[in-house]
């Protein structure tokens, strides 16, 4: 008797088993979704469904969708001093062809986005340069001279302008900055940036111009 309650009990336990492997072999779990902005995990009832009904039904408004500001695009210098010389000149060459070559190949009439993105990469090229001091100082450049990216032109004649700014330091050449496109060309096919002299000196005399996103005076190529 007692044998016969124990192989009840027994085979109880083990369809209980088998049931319960079913329902989690065959049931779809409801996926899981990570908000970056709050680091909250939601399921299918969470924020994520509200986008998913919105593709299914258009005339339910999504969500709306927020871009948060990149952190840290402006601050002090990060790195240390480079004692090596031969290692600060050979990068130096790199960074200033890198730099004249993004430039170059800048859109022509950038949105605000392109605009945006290329003045904050010059504030954190000040900070993350390799190099310290020579960071410091294209930092105190950048406060002088704020990046002009207003067009494929203002944004190159700027970066040349500033490159002989650190060519006057350190007693170099000054760089006929009508001849960027010869000197940079990166064979991509894009439109010259060339200016007659003549152009460039009548430009150097109008007075009022200013750079629409940061209101500084504009600076002419070649003088």
């Amino acid at each position: 008797m007692a044998q016969a309650k124990f192989t009840r009990a027994f085979l109880g336990i083990v369809i209980a088993m088998v049931i319960l492997t079913s329902l989690f072999m065959f049931h779809t779990p409801s996926p899981t979704h990570l908000d970056l902005q709050t680091g909250k995990l939601f399921d299918s009832d969470g924020v994520e469904a509200e986008y998913a009904r919105a593709r299914v039904h258009p005339s339910i408004p999504a969500l709306p969708q927020t871009t948060l500001p990149i952190q840290g695009v402006h601050g002090g210098v990060i790195m240390g001093k480079l004692g090596n010389e031969t290692a600060k000149q050979v990068l130096g060459r790199a960074t200033w062809k890198l730099m004249h070559t993004m430039t170059l190949r800048f859109p022509e009439e950038p949105n605000g986005d392109e605009r945006n993105a290329l003045e904050s990469y010059f504030h954190l090229q000040s900070r993350l340069y390799p190099c310290g001091e020579c960071a410091a100082e294209f930092q105190q450049l950048l406060k002088k001279y704020p990046p002009q990216t207003s067009s494929r032109r203002s944004a190159a004649l700027w970066l040349c302008f500033l490159h002989n700014e650190v060519n006057k330091r350190l007693e170099k050449p000054i760089f006929d900055c009508t001849h960027l496109d010869d000197t940079y060309d990166c064979g991509c096919g894009d439109e010259p940036v060339i200016i007659p002299p003549t152009s460039v000196h009548r430009e150097a005399e109008v007075d009022g111009d200013r750079d629409e996103l940061t209101g500084a005076g504009l600076i002419k190529g070649g003088r």
